[in-house]
């Protein structure tokens, strides 16, 4: 098999498409030679923005797709009506095996059903999670689920745990990660139904290093690798955490700007400071894998800038390179 790792690219996804998008294809290709980036969309657009950069032809080319599937349409029905869009002409080559992974900053809903319908899940998942990587005090933490499943059982969140645990060991070198469920307290006893539910189940799982209940406040201390829950409590703490990131970096800015003497204290911090905001910059990490499908599928930001495409687009190198998908086979003991 390839060590390329050919990765179809939704380029009309997204707020800043077809720029931003192409852009982010060509930096990656110059960043990592074991990558050929699939451009999918409207042919001429693409290759406008391809022939303001110098780029490697071997490792970019462009494949035509009339339609485009905007934020706002139903996703299901999007899915099934615009078989000629950029978005599901993209997923169909991860489906065909004409590609290894899937990115987009297109409509999270039909990125979403698309990856169910079309590129279909591993035999034994019961639902694919989304599972973005959050900055923390010590490094990243990966939250599942973050928008893929807003019911949820307690099986789900089981194997969300492992499928957490086996990407954070080989993606991020984590050797037995931490994995908490977020609950309102530490107490085993705590917690709604699904939680109550869900803890024994994790408890009494061999495959993973089970720390118990986070509360919310804890996440962005680092105090587990793998933060577990459903998605309507996970995407309610994904945006409270990028709003506060956002919000507390503008007041730094601020207060650093608001008289002379500031300014002068931020030029002496300015290279420390900005080193460790780094931190707290989401587009670091890449874009949000859907873990558990037959092929990669990476959703990033609707505004995503060149950075977190082209971050994305490496990320996917790395998750074929681990095999993530074969070892979450042998995980649930089942066969391919």
């Amino acid at each position: 098999m390839s060590d390329i790792c050919r990765v179809a690219l939704d380029a009309m996804g997204g707020d800043n498409a077809p720029g931003e998008v192409v852009k982010g294809a060509v930096e990656a290709t110059k960043k990592e030679n074991d990558i050929h980036v699939v451009l999918v969309g409207k042919e001429a657009a693409i290759q406008a923005e391809l022939d303001k950069y110098d780029y490697s032809k071997e490792q970019i080319e462009v494949v035509d797709a009339a339609d485009v599937i905007e934020t706002g349409e139903p996703p299901v029905m999007a899915v099934r009506r615009k078989k000629e869009s950029s978005l599901v002409k993209a997923m169909y080559l991860v489906k065909e095996g004409k590609a290894d992974a899937f990115v987009s900053a297109g409509s999270s809903g039909a990125i979403l059903v698309g990856g169910q319908t079309i590129v279909g899940r591993i035999k034994g998942v019961e639902r694919p999670p989304m599972a973005p990587l959050i900055p923390t005090a010590t490094g990243v933490s990966l939250l599942v689920d973050s928008g893929g499943n807003v019911d949820a059982r307690p099986s789900f969140l089981v194997q969300w745990a492992k499928m957490g645990s086996i990407y954070m060991e080989n993606i991020l070198g984590i050797k037995n990660p931490r994995v908490a469920i977020v609950n309102i307290g530490l107490e085993e006893e705590k917690g709604n139904a699904l939680v109550k539910e869900t803890y024994p189940l994790l408890k009494e799982c061999k495959d993973i290093n089970f720390i118990g209940s986070i509360e919310a406040r804890n996440i962005p201390k680092g105090d587990a690798d793998v933060i577990v829950c459903d998605a309507f409590v996970g995407n309610v703490i994904l945006k409270l955490y990028e709003g506060t990131a956002s919000t507390l970096i503008k007041k730094i800015k601020g207060a650093m700007m608001s008289s002379f003497k500031t300014k002068i204290g931020a030029l002496l911090i300015k290279k420390s400071l900005k080193e460790e905001l780094k931190t707290l910059d989401a587009t670091e990490y890449g874009g949000a894998p859907l873990i558990g499908l037959n092929g990669l599928v990476v959703k990033v930001h609707g505004n995503a800038t060149s950075k977190e495409i082209g971050n994305a687009l490496i990320q996917c190198v790395k998750f074929k390179k681990q095999k993530i998908n074969e070892k979450i086979t042998a995980s649930l003991n089942v066969e391919e």
